[in-house]
């Protein structure tokens, strides 16, 4: 494979979409580091897996939305391999293949630890990944892709790194993967608003083009709500000490981050709120992880 055919996989990947990938496992392990409970082997593998999922997940996405028809001359997004002709529908449906069928076979290392309900966990990930947007019933053509970010990427993925790790659940990680998944879904939202236009004639009914572009506003602002008003239940109703507090330091970018999502009349312009929202996201995680061990 030569540089440019690698730049152009590297892009298809969509690396600034992996913030969804590694912040629930940062927090997830932080908290079982933080209750000594840390298995450095297992968080490598269920970052691993999680990485191959979401990367899994954008290759189906370039894939089928192709196929579907989606992706049309007038998408303002970043750019499609697969629509652009840089990467084959044949080549980008069996790169969807390899990435997941690789999460299934490093993620058995998690199953050999942690069980059958790891099994499930992983299976149904898998499974959603490809439904998002492909099957008879795909998700982010049909409303449900907000739901399915907030519940695997937030609250599954950070619970189950936990697990992975400490072979229990824990209230903790439950409590903390709902700012991880508020976060995580407010990426989806600023995509969703910037292709409102293009997913209505495309037939994708997404909240946006079921409710509007205001209902997108409004969602993204009480993820950020919903994301701050972790830290201080942490603090008042966990009894973690006030370094917990840490995230509140960007409370400021939140509100510029907001600010831009109300005001901007540019759809073009959202491609750099949705790399700023990842970028935010994982910053946010950042800050929370240090504040839990601290």
């Amino acid at each position: 494979m030569n540089s440019l055919n690698l730049k152009i996989w590297v892009e298809a990947a969509r690396p600034k979409t992996l913030a969804a990938a590694f912040v629930p496992v940062l927090i997830g392990a932080t908290i079982a580091f933080q209750d000594n409970l840390i298995n450095w082997t297992a968080t490598s593998v269920a970052l691993l897996c999680a990485f191959l999922i979401q990367i899994g997940t954008n290759f189906a996405n370039d894939y089928f939305d192709f196929v579907k028809g989606a992706d049309t001359d007038e998408r303002i997004g970043f750019e499609r391999a697969t629509s652009k002709g840089l990467i084959s529908p044949k080549s980008m449906l069996n790169a969807t293949i390899l990435s997941m069928c690789l999460a299934f076979i490093f993620g058995l290392y998690l199953v050999w630890i942690g069980g059958t309900v790891v099994l499930a966990i992983g299976l149904l990930s898998l499974l959603f990944g490809v439904l998002y947007t492909g099957g008879p019933f795909p998700l982010g053509y049909n409303g449900l892709g907000d739901v399915f970010v907030f519940i695997f990427f937030g609250i599954v993925a950070v619970m189950t790194t936990y697990y992975v790790n400490a072979l229990e659940w824990s209230i903790d990680s439950f409590w903390a993967s709902l700012a991880v998944g508020a976060l995580c879904t407010n990426i989806l939202v600023v995509n969703n608003l910037r292709d409102v236009d293009q997913d209505k004639k495309a037939g994708k009914k997404t909240l946006g083009v079921l409710f509007g572009d205001t209902m997108l506003k409004i969602e993204y602002s009480l993820m950020l709500i919903l994301a701050f008003a972790i830290p201080p239940h942490f603090y008042f109703q966990l009894h973690y000490d006030v370094w917990i507090f840490l995230p509140f330091l960007i409370l400021p970018i939140a509100v510029l981050h907001a600010k831009t999502i109300w005001t901007e009349t540019e759809k073009r312009n959202l491609n750099q709120q949705l790399e700023k929202t990842a970028k935010f996201m994982t910053l946010f995680g950042f800050l929370f992880s240090i504040g839990i061990i601290l």
